[in-house]
């Protein structure tokens, strides 16, 4: 199973296959050689580093919700100790 995360390109650099996305205000270097031209201000998936989908802003919209609940439900794991729960 794959797991991509979506992002907003925030800076491209075309000549060396690859742009900067932001995703929770966190800002990655990605590359686009699998996916090719990418403009600022478009979404794409990313996965391993490299984007593999370009995708518009209802979907990313969308996406970025389930992420916020996956990463709810994890910090609420990680926070528990092992007992906490009776």
């Amino acid at each position: 199973m794959c797991l991509g995360i979506p992002g907003r390109v925030v800076e491209v650099h075309p000549e060396e296959y690859l742009a900067v996305i932001e995703t929770f205000g966190v800002r990655q270097r990605i590359s686009t050689f699998l996916l090719g031209e990418v403009a600022v201000g478009e979404y794409v998936m990313v996965h391993a580093g490299y984007a593999i989908e370009k995708i518009d802003l209802e979907e990313a919209q969308e996406r970025l919700k389930l992420w916020e609940e996956i990463l709810k439900h994890a910090d609420v794991g990680e926070t528990e100790r092992p007992g906490d729960r009776a």
